[in-house]
């Protein structure tokens, strides 16, 4: 298993898809986004050279099925495609995990953390590596798409201009949950301040106190916050108390440990 080799097959693949597509090439930067957090995750946690080695060849592959749902699709939507279970149908069902991967002894940590890393809450996962794994991507993933958040176009992943977005309401459904500490159910979201409401709840999914310290190093709860201008004073106030309670959140998050 090495990571090195991983990243070249997967410059391959990557060949079959059009680069220059703007949705494409934000999930290309997403995928080696993640590669890096999760680096920085499994190092301040001191985990084991396998673990980590095993933790970036997750990170690389777990978005694989999204460039096929953009291909058929050009569409991120859930509704058009499930794309960690098209990810797995490729890697395992396929057999193209021995391209990246050539010994099998990994294979149902990988399926699992991959199949697993979207999933709206993690349950019945027993094994304690494969349930680390399987946590250490949902971090690594919600922590890149921090930086999406921050520094992509909003046309492109959000459809929809910041001074748009921040002229909508948010639902009374979401905001209550929001300021419950749950993270947003997809099919709640109505508006695009629901979905945006949603990218800052998903701190409550969180697991490990290593990330919750990169989260707030980098500040990433009030940036993401204030990239939109809020228009809407009702949305404006809403989203205040929302800070102010993930902020007290994500501060005193113990978070879980590995040992």
């Amino acid at each position: 298993m090495n990571y090195t080799d991983a990243k070249k097959e997967f410059e391959h693949y990557l060949d079959g898809y059009d680069r220059n597509n703007d949705k494409v090439r934000l999930k290309i930067i997403h995928t080696y986004g993640v590669v890096h957090d999760m680096e920085d995750i499994c190092r301040r946690m001191n985990l084991s050279l396998e673990d980590t080695e095993l933790a970036k060849i997750i990170a690389l592959l777990h978005d694989i099925g999204r460039f096929e749902q953009l291909k058929r699709f050009d569409s991120f939507e859930p509704t058009t495609m499930d794309h960690a279970a098209y990810g797995v149908q490729v890697l395992f069902e396929e057999g193209m995990i021995r391209r990246f991967v050539p010994k099998n002894q990994w294979d149902d940590i990988i399926c699992t953390a991959i199949a697993r890393h979207s999933d709206f809450k993690l349950e019945g996962i027993s094994d304690s590596r494969t349930l680390l794994h399987a946590r250490l991507i949902r971090d690594a993933d919600k922590l890149d798409n921090c930086r999406v958040k921050l520094e992509d176009d909003l046309l492109v992943f959000m459809g929809m201009s910041g001074e748009d977005i921040g002229a909508q309401v948010i639902t009374q459904k979401v905001y209550d949950t929001a300021l419950s500490c749950q993270c947003i159910y997809s099919p709640d979201r109505i508006t695009k301040m629901d979905y945006w409401v949603s990218y800052v709840a998903y701190f409550y999914d969180i697991y490990f106190r290593a990330s919750f310290d990169i989260i707030e190093e980098h500040d990433y709860l009030n940036k993401i916050i204030d990239r939109i201008p809020y228009s809407n004073p009702d949305t404006k106030n809403k989203m205040e108390t929302i800070r102010t309670r993930l902020t007290e959140f994500i501060h005193h998050a113990h978070g879980y440990e590995w040992i």
